[in-house]
């Protein structure tokens, strides 16, 4: 079995998400178990629907109550959603700690700190808590610089040209 390592994926460019759940269809191919939770997102029905045809191989999990994006919410919603998203990481943790997945996919997660629903150590513990042969990618546009150091490996997306709306 391979060793577990912790990738991020993160910055203003398209493709985070993408390429988290390319990993985690890739590594479910190789009979691998994973569990993807996704954090601040508006809810994505066919995304959501997709995902779920692939289990039991892979789950996915969103612990936000409401259908829009965090960013998208009221100031009373977003305090109402804190709780939900912490019960996401906590989830997390306890996913983590049990080595209930082969590849937990926290979706997103990186603009908790943004957003300053936990702090930056708050995840690192999550990478404390990983067993030897579980894999963690984390998601989202914040970079969160301060954990990269912990990180096997560091994926910063960015868009190097955008066309304009004439398509030039």
């Amino acid at each position: 079995m391979d060793k577990g390592s912790i990738h991020i994926y993160c910055g203003e460019g398209k493709g985070k998400t993408t390429a988290a759940i390319g990993q985690g269809i890739q590594e479910a191919s190789q009979g691998r178990s994973v569990i993807i939770i996704q954090f601040m997102k508006e809810r994505n029905a066919e995304a959501v629907g997709f995902v779920q045809r692939l289990e039991p191989e892979i789950k996915m999990f969103r612990f936000q109550k409401r259908e829009d994006s965090f960013e998208d919410l009221t100031l009373q919603e977003k305090e109402e959603e804190i709780p939900n998203l912490r019960n996401g990481l906590n989830f997390a943790k306890k996913v983590l700690a049990t080595g209930e997945c082969d590849v937990l996919i926290l979706d997103e997660v990186l603009g908790l700190v943004e957003a300053g629903v936990i702090e930056a150590e708050e995840l690192r513990a999550l990478f404390e808590a990983k067993g030897e042969y579980t894999s963690l990618i984390l998601t989202g546009i914040y970079p969160a610089k301060e954990i990269w150091q912990y990180a096997d490996e560091v994926t910063e997306m960015v868009t190097a040209y955008k066309a304009d709306s004439s398509g030039q």
